[in-house]
């Protein structure tokens, strides 16, 4: 993947697709549950959303102007260390601190429990290089917490969007046709045996109880200060963004 070319952005001052059962590689439509998602899923506008090829769309930067990256500063998500909101922008150092941000799709996605077991195995990469990690999932603080206690991952470096606010103001992808027809998807089953471990201690119970939740797509973020240096937006389930691109840039990045 390329990497993107870096942005600033200024911070002011003062929703991913339901991940199938690890069981079965189809979903019937016609089942009650995959209906009833589909009458309570909103008819939401995707700002940022372009047909382009999966690899420029993935990477692509075009969405993330100063007023995109103004709001997401502004949006304000739950600590599972504190169980208190804190704004985004007051994560990291927004003069030279480096950040990971990694949107989940929800704390019930079997695929963002791979992906956090990934990170949290990375961590301390991240740490020896300064770099602070920092999950956000689609759920409640509660739904949160049985992921950072069942897989388990460090609660200072997990964060509750109930309301997906950060999805919306970032654009990411959402709805059933990203759930069950996008072809990213099938990279899931490359990744079997990654899958399989990461589900040793996997309970549905995380799942949020709004199942319009289940339909939000996650990204990947990468912030030095106030300066954006990569983002992917995840295009399926299970289609996250390569460690090895994520190392290269920040574990690369001069740090004070």
């Amino acid at each position: 993947m390329a990497l993107i070319s870096p942005q600033t952005l200024a911070f002011s001052s003062p929703r991913s697709s339901f991940c199938p059962s690890p069981s079965r590689s189809t979903v019937n439509l016609s089942s009650p549950f995959a209906q009833s998602i589909a009458r309570k899923a909103p008819v939401r506008t995707i700002s940022g959303t372009r047909s382009l090829t999966e690899r420029s769309m993935a990477s692509s930067v075009s969405g993330f102007d100063s007023s995109v990256l103004d709001a997401l500063g502004d949006v304000s998500i739950l600590s599972a260390a504190t169980d208190e909101p804190v704004f985004f922008r007051d994560l990291w150092d927004q003069n030279e601190g480096v950040a990971v941000v990694a949107l989940l799709r929800h704390f019930g996605c079997f695929c963002c429990w791979e992906l956090a077991s990934v990170l949290k195995e990375a961590n301390p990469t991240f740490d020896s290089s300064g770099v602070k990690l920092i999950a956000v999932g689609v759920g409640t603080l509660d739904k949160a917490h049985i992921l950072a206690e069942q897989l388990p991952f460090p609660l200072d470096c997990l964060y509750a969007d109930p309301n997906h606010k950060a999805y919306d103001v970032l654009g990411l992808y959402y709805g059933l046709g990203r759930t069950f027809f996008n072809p990213a998807s099938v990279k899931v089953f490359s990744r079997f045996e990654s899958i399989k471990k990461a589900l040793k201690n996997y309970t549905i119970a995380a799942t949020p109880d709004d199942k319009s939740s289940v339909l939000q797509q996650g990204g990947m973020f990468v912030f030095k200060g106030k300066q954006l240096l990569y983002a992917r937006k995840d295009e399926g389930t299970g289609d996250h963004a390569p460690l090895e691109d994520i190392l290269n840039i920040c574990c690369k990045t001069p740090v004070p």
